[in-house]
């Protein structure tokens, strides 16, 4: 227990101390670090804070970038406002795409595709049939696809002049983008409180079933295999699904084809040149339960679903890392000597040039003076928008402050040992609240008991809060003792939280 490691975690944020500037200009968050597995880069370019979204590595995917980083991967976020380019790409090693509520421009198409056709991985993760976020018209599966639900010929239909005009609309065009290169697209259903247990085993699935029994639907779509060479589906909802199984708010008969194979995928692959792609119908197995921001529209707060932790769907995610990030010669499926997919059997009115709006979007209307545009009409403590004023522990703004946690690498089981928090980078003379630390399994036991100072807590979960004051130099520290729990054995995470906010989350080996 000699050997500490030191995390750092830039951006670090403070109640007590807020920032003037936007949380779009704050520097983007790293997680882990690269030992041989390669870089993962998650956008945050296309409104994946859009509503009660939370799509960010240090926000409500926070479980999926830790899970990653815990591969041997770093992750990191994209905020450029270039979007997508081939010189972000130069040098990641997958792409994560969360759902997207607004639309890729044909140069960002054009960077994904020749990225994956030359080795890249990327993966998408959509959601139902108008999660019209950010009130634009546009979802994430109609982003991702490349065309909107009746408004094939024109992306910007009932648009008003100054969201035509805006830069989030210059160089969109509609086309069939996904189906076309990837050969798969998502279907404008919605399907709810599912738990998919149909999953392709073994060699034909490529391993990815291992260790999966189950993932959670909560709200999503299926994906439609338009092209069996290159695209396969791996998970489907179950057989024989009625209107009883539709999403509360669809807006046409929500299931298509009764579920099963003939409904589509809820995860699918592609092999494109070289590289890979993936695919999922819905955010909320992505998700967690630690939002950062407030809602960009009326700045409320949000809440997320803890669908990481749900059923297999961490495991099943974790294995999509695996198999995204493995370099394969192959060029499609018919290379393999595996069983090909039948086409998914579509509707009519799922042919982009014969669909139809079932309602007049957006579904609701947007708080007066807010403009998905303009991020100068975003509400305080949104990203994008004005540091929160109010010193709420939902969103407690931004600091140019770092923290670094140092503990052993190594634990055992019914000991405790500490772990020395600090802050450097601050206002002097300023304090910093509600900070809180927990100690779990990869399943989300708790297995720590947690004080602050030299006493272990005396329950498992996570210590009280406490506040730490900065000295003259804008420093300060706080330690906190952890009895690990008997009996337990194997990989854990420590999370630093401040107030609802995931601040960081590192791993730690527990021995018996």
């Amino acid at each position: 227990m000699s050997y500490f490691k030191k995390i750092a975690l830039v951006g670090f944020v403070s109640i007590a101390t807020l920032s003037s500037q936007s949380a779009f200009a704050s520097e983007a968050p790293v997680i882990g670090s690269d030992t041989g597995s390669g870089k993962v880069l998650v956008d945050n370019t296309h409104g994946q804070t859009a509503g009660a979204a939370d799509w960010v590595i240090d926000g409500a995917f926070s479980d999926y970038a830790n899970s990653i980083a815990q591969q041997g991967y770093q992750v990191s976020e994209l905020r450029d406002s270039a979007g997508i380019t081939a010189e972000q790409l130069d040098g990641t090693s997958i792409l994560v795409i969360p759902e997207a509520n607004i639309p890729f421009k044909s140069t960002e198409q054009q960077a994904i595709l020749d990225y994956v056709k030359n080795g890249g991985s990327v993966i998408f993760i959509s959601d139902h049939y108008n999660a019209d976020r950010n009130y634009n018209r546009i979802d994430s599966s109609e982003v991702m696809n490349g065309y909107r639900r009746g408004a094939y010929e024109d992306m910007t239909k009932d648009m008003s002049a100054a969201e035509k005009s805006s830069d989030k609309m210059q160089g969109v065009t509609s086309s069939d983008w996904l189906s076309q290169n990837f050969g798969v697209r998502y279907r404008y259903n919605a399907l709810n409180n599912l738990n998919a247990t149909n999953i392709v085993q073994g060699e034909e699935g490529l391993g990815l079933s291992e260790g999966v029994q189950s993932v959670s639907m909560h709200a999503g779509s299926t994906i439609a295999v338009t092209n069996p060479k290159i695209a396969k589906g791996i998970v489907y909802v179950p057989d024989n699904l009625s209107s009883a199984d539709k999403w509360g708010h669809a807006v046409d008969q929500g299931v298509y084809n009764g579920g099963g194979k003939d409904e589509g995928a809820y995860i699918a692959i592609s092999k494109v040149g070289k590289g890979k792609a993936a695919f999922i119908g819905d955010s909320s197995m992505v998700e967690d339960i630690t939002p950062k921001y407030k809602r960009e529209d009326d700045g409320s707060t949000k809440k997320t679903y803890d669908g990481f932790k749900e059923e297999d769907n961490g495991k099943m995610l974790n294995n999509l890392t695996t198999w995204l990030g493995k370099k394969e010669d192959y060029t499609t499926f018919e290379a393999l000597n595996i069983p090909l997919d039948k086409a998914t059997p579509l509707l009519d009115f799922e042919k982009p040039e014969n669909s139809v709006e079932p309602q007049a979007e957006p579904w609701a209307q947007p708080k007066a003076g807010y403009e998905w545009f303009n991020s100068d009409t975003f509400a305080p403590g949104s990203y994008g928008g004005p540091a929160d004023s109010d010193g709420g522990t939902d969103n407690p703004g931004n600091s140019s402050g770092t923290a670094t946690l140092d503990y052993p690498t190594s634990v055992k089981s019914g000991e405790t040992f500490k772990v020395t928090t600090t802050l450097s980078g601050y206002e002097a003379n300023t304090t910093v609240s509600d900070l809180k630390l927990g100690m779990y399994t990869d399943g989300g036991t708790q297995i720590g008991k947690i004080g602050v100072g030299d006493q272990a807590g005396s329950t498992f979960g996570y210590s009280a809060p406490t506040s730490v004051k900065t000295d003259a130099n804008g420093k300060g520290v706080v330690t906190f003792t952890v009895q690990v729990k008997d009996s337990v054995a194997g990989s854990a995470n420590i999370r630093l939280k401040q107030g609802s906010t995931n601040v960081v989350t590192e791993a730690v080996i527990v021995q018996s």
